[in-house]
Formats: structure tokens, sequence, C-alpha cells
């Protein structure tokens, strides 16, 4: 399939009801307000196209963009590559999701979440927390730096009430990540959770809720069995 097809093929699915709903959860113009199920359908078809993933994501195209992460093979991005997508990625559902499914998935994911986190700009900070986010969900805890993800986790207790809106909901889902996915992590992670207490963000009006990270922890705690590292986390 061509970007021309593709866009034209979203084009038709675009729908007024659905974009309402994606801009006040901060996906931002141009988009036509795809479904997730459609993108299904077409990523199916392409499956994963390196060529087609960075041309779908350079139209701007919010849809397309999201498309673009799901066809991407991720082992074949480069660092430059990624740059590129997490500079580009103004929409919550790109910055916090698309980006950071990929970039887990590359050969550069920590290395470039442990920058991006630092950077003054919101959508890119974000990135980069929910980067971390997937990197401990998805990568066998031997794969991973416990030591700097400890010290990750004394940042977000120190930093995360002075922290962007965005940066701050992303931190939020760090240290439950990390005190769900990461036995090692797990104390280390419930006392940040009890340290930062509630997590304000603005959500726009939307019924989202910010999870309560020491609650969540506990619960899996008390489920008694440690939790499956995912296979995946494109979705």
């Amino acid at each position: 399939m061509t970007v021309p097809e593709i866009m034209t093929q979203l084009q038709s699915h675009g729908s007024e009801s659905i974009k309402k709903i994606l801009l006040k959860h901060g996906v931002k113009e141009p988009f036509f307000g795809v479904k997730i199920e459609h993108l299904k359908t077409i990523q199916k078809k392409v499956k994963t196209d390196y060529r087609l993933a960075l041309d779908l994501y350079a139209t701007g195209n919010a849809d397309a963009m999201y498309l673009a992460g799901l066809i991407a093979p991720d082992d074949k991005m480069t660092k430059a590559d990624l740059q590129t997508w997490v500079e580009q990625a103004v929409s919550n559902n790109i910055s916090e999701y698309t980006v950071p499914w990929v970039a887990s998935g590359s050969n550069y994911g920590f290395e470039l979440a442990t920058e991006w986190i630092n950077a003054p700009e919101e959508h890119i900070a974000a990135a980069g927390w929910s980067t971390l986010s997937n990197l401990v969900a998805l990568k066998p805890d031997a794969e991973l730096n416990i030591p700097s993800l400890r010290l990750l986790l004394v940042k977000v207790s120190k930093t995360i009430h002075q922290a962007d809106n965005r940066v701050r909901y992303t931190m939020n889902g760090f240290v439950i990540s990390a005190g769900t996915y990461v036995t090692a992590l797990t104390k280390d992670a419930m006392a940040t959770a009890e340290q930062i207490g509630g997590v304000t963000v603005d959500m726009n009006g939307t019924a989202c809720k910010v999870p309560d990270a020491a609650g969540y922890i506990i619960k899996i705690q008390n489920m008694g069995t440690p939790v499956k590292k995912k296979k995946k986390v494109k979705c």
C-alpha cells in the first residue's frame, strides 16, 4: 500500500464525533478521527514496513502517525528516526503511546528515554517517562539497569509535583510500572508512591482519572503472584 492510498482510506473512515473526543484527549490537528479498529485493519494488511512507517509519520496527520507506530519494525528504527519522531509528537496519543512503544522495542530505548525526560518540551519529557514505563513492562529484568531505574524513582519523588502537566501523568505511570513489573523495584516504587501521594493532572474535562500509584501497587501485591512481562506494548 502507498501513502496516498492509506490516507484516502483514513479519510474515508474519519468521524467528526471521534475527532471531538480525541481533541479533548490532547490529539492535535490535522487528523480525521479514525477508530483504532480501522487502523488495525490496515496494519494487518501491511504488517511491518519501515519506509512506509516513516513516510506516514512524516505526513503530520495524527491518525497516520499512530498507524506508522503500529507498522514500524522497531529494531530497524535509528536514533535519528526516533529523535525526529519524538520532536514531532505533539499529540498526547503519539508522544505517550506511539513513540514510546516503538522506542521501547528499538535498540535505543533506555538511552533515549533518559535523555528525553530532561527535555524542556513537555511532550518530549512525557514521551521519555512513558518509554521507561514500557521498557520495564517489556524487557526481562536481566536486561534492565536496575540501579539507574532506582535513581529515576528518586528523581520522580523529588520533581513530580513541579513537573509539567503530562509529565506528571507519565511520571506517575512509571512508578506504577516499575512497582508492578520489576520485583527488585517494588519496595522502592512503593516508597516513592507513598512519598508523592496524590498527583494532580488537568485531564481537560474528560472522565479520565490519575491512578493512585500506591493503591495500584498494593492491589498487584495482594494478588500474590508476580505480574508477567508483556509480550508486546503496541495496541
